[in-house]
Order: structure tokens, then C-alpha cells, then sequence
């Protein structure tokens, strides 16, 4: 399995190239994306993987310094997990969960 990480999108493919899981965050203006959808394919679930794709996206997002609306619910979890992964919010508050 092999991580794949693009602009605006990271996924997870098998050996023969299919997609099994993935997090996607478009771009919404010239300083947002928002997290919609997290996708791990039931054979792998269980596994971290969801929170891996998160983790790179995060990554990838603080990269190019862009603020990040969590709206897939997988996500919203994540940053309420992740605290010090906060800081990519758009709304990041200290003293609340990000709901």
C-alpha cells in the first residue's frame, strides 16, 4: 500500500493501483480548503489508516498555508482528538472542541 499525496487530496492505493482509502480538502477560496470526506475501504478499517490520512493532510495543508473547515465528521473528531493540530483551523479555539 502506498500513500499518495497530492495538492488537494491524499489517498491510499493497493498494489495494483486501486484506491482504498482517501481524505479530500479542496479549496475553497485562495486561503481555504475544507475537509469533506474521509473514505477507508472496510477491509481496512480498524487499522489507523483514517487517521494517518488526516495526519498527511494536515501536513500538506499547513504546507501551503491555507486554513482548514473540518466538515466530514471523521475529521471534526480528529481535530477535537488532535489539539495541537488546531493551529490549520480556520476557527481554531483553545477552550472548545471544534464544533
Amino acid at each position: 500500500m502506498k500513500y499518495i499525496i497530492e495538492d488537494y487530496r491524499v489517498y491510499l492505493t493497493n498494489k495494483d493501483g486501486a484506491i482504498l482509502a482517501f481524505v479530500t480538502f479542496p479549496k475553497i477560496n485562495d486561503e481555504e480548503v475544507i475537509i469533506n470526506h474521509t473514505y477507508v475501504d472496510s477491509s481496512l478499517r480498524g487499522k489507523g489508516i483514517a487517521s494517518k490520512l488526516l495526519e498527511e493532510a494536515y501536513k500538506k495543508i499547513k504546507e501551503q498555508n491555507l486554513k482548514a473547515i473540518p466538515e466530514c465528521s471523521y475529521a471534526v473528531k480528529w481535530f477535537d482528538d488532535n489539539f495541537v493540530k488546531r493551529d490549520i483551523l480556520k476557527e481554531h479555539r483553545e477552550d472548545k472542541k471544534y464544533d
